[in-house]
């Protein structure tokens, strides 16, 4: 885990972060065809269970379209809100790649031709191939770095707070692990999960009066429909390994009081 002297000399450390507490995180994923369904996420619930292992909170996703002044006010609304704002989509060579231009203008920059990013379009392409449209994609916001694209080359940037990256899944998710170096998160989020035949309005009155007496532990119930039964996993997330235990303890004693025997869920 990163100590307070990390956070005060990483240069992507959340502004403001004296000790690795709690680090939020927001994603932004843009696009129309996600909007339409013609395309299906796969990159949210990578940068969750990445977030999760990281010791950075995932509080927020949003789903926008291509649309400038949309991008705008979601990136200037999130970055001042999160930690960390992590956006997918939008930076490819096309008309509606625009992403990279909205992102300045919620900065107030101008896009400008990083060259490290066009001697990375000029080794990928030939030059009777690197047209305008492909070297759209080594324009970037002013003041930003890039983020390396170890699948494609084409790379994504970040300015202040956020991390603009491709929304194909193998190039998004192979860009976000090579920021692991560069974010500082608190301790890892741990869970754990029990589950039994019963029915949420059944442990709903007990799994309440637990909550409250565990604030600084998530606890959330699950139905399920199985063996011609229904039943209700229950998930715990915290960084206290003592307290969530305790929790877990105090979750599978209303269990048996109910009747029913509580069994780990590996797969809640």
């Amino acid at each position: 885990m990163a100590t307070p002297d990390d956070v005060a000399n990483d240069a992507s450390a959340p502004p403001g972060k004296s000790e690795p507490a709690t680090v939020t995180a927001c994603m932004i994923i843009i696009g129309n065809e996600i909007l339409s369904g013609r395309t299906k996420d796969k990159n949210l619930g990578f940068v969750a269970e990445r977030m999760s292992e990281w010791g950075i909170r995932l509080m927020e996703a949003r789903v926008i379209p291509d649309i400038a002044a949309t991008i705008v006010e979601t990136v200037n609304t999130c970055r001042e809100q999160y930690d960390y704002v992590f956006t997918s989509g939008g930076i490819g060579p096309t008309h509606d790649d625009i992403t990279a231009a909205a992102v300045a203008k919620a900065f107030g920059v101008t896009l400008h031709r990083h060259p490290d990013a066009l001697k990375i379009m000029q080794r990928q392409h030939k030059p009777e191939d690197l047209n305008e449209a492909r070297l759209k994609m080594a324009d970037v916001p002013e003041g930003s770095t890039l983020i390396d694209n170890p699948v494609s080359g084409a790379p994504g940037f970040q300015i202040g707070n956020v991390y603009v990256m491709a929304g194909v899944p193998m190039i998004m998710q192979a860009m976000l692990e090579g920021l692991r170096h560069k974010l500082v998160g608190g301790a890892p989020v741990l869970s754990c999960a029990v589950r039994a035949f019963l029915p949420e309005g059944k442990v709903a009155e007990g799994l309440g009066k637990i909550q409250a007496r565990y604030g600084e532990i998530d606890i959330g119930s699950y139905p399920f429909f199985r063996k011609g039964r229904f039943g209700t996993s229950l998930v715990l997330r915290g960084t206290d390994e003592d307290d969530l235990e305790q929790a877990r303890g105090e979750v599978e004693a209303l269990i048996r009081e109910l009747g029913e025997t509580p069994v780990a869920d590996p797969d809640a």
